[in-house]
């Protein structure tokens, strides 16, 4: 079970326990599918002698089975209960480890039921959770795919004309009817808007000429894919036309980098030194690419002050862009995995400029 794994690194690292919050940690550890409980108190305590303990609202009573559990209604003090689980498990001051994204409220109110030192859970679950096992790799490999298929079918449709949020939902439609759902929201950027590498889509009509940056993911068995195309209606202008040709470029030097024991900031220069090269430095705006898995984003992070070593089973994207104000932009992000000692894609749709 990987909560043993995280008990041990615990006592080797000299933590007495940890509070993790639900989100996709809790679920690596245990399986546990729980759902945003919103500002009901929900909290898994761990210590460092093996021993854990979830507290829970009473509304997943008929849903937590088989797992060691407190419940409280609505009316009690959770954080009463929360201490008394503290103290069964004997953490009473010492060195505790916090889910990274607990709840703020949450927090404050842990803050006061001891003289506890906190650190982040990521100091010691992001070793564990960056490198993928076999099951894990399946199961991106088959979100992947789900993606590879969704553009597929976006080459046949009628784009001229459509608005970039319709172009969005359909996408999201797509990717739903082929696997368990979205990684994130579909990201649809045409004409000058694709100069914003995050451009909300918004009402703008899809015309002749436009560069598209389509960013979209699947989800299957809870892990993510995310993929990036840029297409081309019709004929775009000569300056598009190179910078499609430049990120292309620096996408596969990247790629080509890609192996176990390669620093993952030699990726990011990879693909930096080639657009800087090209003269479009300054409109590369954001790192080379991020780690993959439960999360859509989550280590190792493939950017310039990445401190990162790759591994073998390590996923992440390789996304680099240029973006120019007033003009478009241009972005081909594929998920690697490293297997055996190399990279090897997990999305494989066409990376060659298509023209619709």
């Amino acid at each position: 079970m990987r909560l043993q794994k995280l008990v041990s690194l615990m006592k080797e690292k000299g933590f007495d326990g940890a509070l993790i919050s639900p989100g996709t940690n809790l679920y690596y550890l245990t399986g546990l599918k729980i759902h945003e409980a919103g500002e009901r108190l929900t909290v898994l305590v761990v210590s460092a002698e093996g021993e854990y303990r979830l507290l829970a609202p009473s509304l997943y009573e008929n849903v937590l089975r088989n797992f060691p559990v407190t419940f409280w209604r609505d009316g009690e003090n959770p954080y009463d209960k929360l201490a008394w689980i503290l103290a069964e498990l004997h953490l009473s001051d010492g060195r505790l480890l916090i889910e990274d994204t607990m709840r703020a409220d949450w927090l404050i109110n842990v803050i006061n039921l001891g003289p506890f030192e906190f650190y982040p859970l990521s100091s010691l679950v992001r070793g564990l959770r960056m490198r993928k096992d076999k099951h894990e790799i399946e199961a991106m490999k088959h979100a992947a795919k789900a993606v590879d298929r969704v553009f597929e079918g976006i080459l046949s449709w009628d784009l001229l004309g459509m608005r970039e949020r319709d172009l969005a939902l359909k996408i999201e439609l797509a990717v739903r009817e082929l696997s368990d759902g979205i990684s994130f929201e579909p990201i649809v950027a045409s004409g000058e808007n694709a100069a914003n590498p995050h451009h909300e889509p918004g009402k703008r009509r899809l015309r002749k000429g436009d560069l598209v940056i389509l960013d979209y993911g699947a989800k299957w068995k809870e892990y993510c894919s995310d993929i990036t195309r840029t297409i081309a209606l019709g004929r775009p202008n000569k300056k598009l036309l190179e910078i499609y040709e430049v990120v292309k470029e620096a996408q596969e030097n990247a790629y080509r980098v890609v192996r176990e024991g390669v620093p993952a900031r030699e990726v990011d220069s990879a693909a930096r030194e080639t657009i800087a090269k090209a003269g479009y430095g300054e409109y590369f705006t954001h790192r080379t690419g991020h780690g993959l898995g439960l999360d859509v984003h989550e280590e190792p992070y493939i950017g310039p002050d990445s401190k990162t070593v790759l591994e073998n089973g390590m996923t992440f994207t390789i996304e680099p862009g240029i973006y120019i104000p007033g003009l478009g932009g241009v972005r081909i992000e594929d998920d690697v995995v490293v297997l055996s000692g190399r990279g090897k894609r997990l999305t494989r749709a066409e990376r060659e400029l298509i023209r619709l």
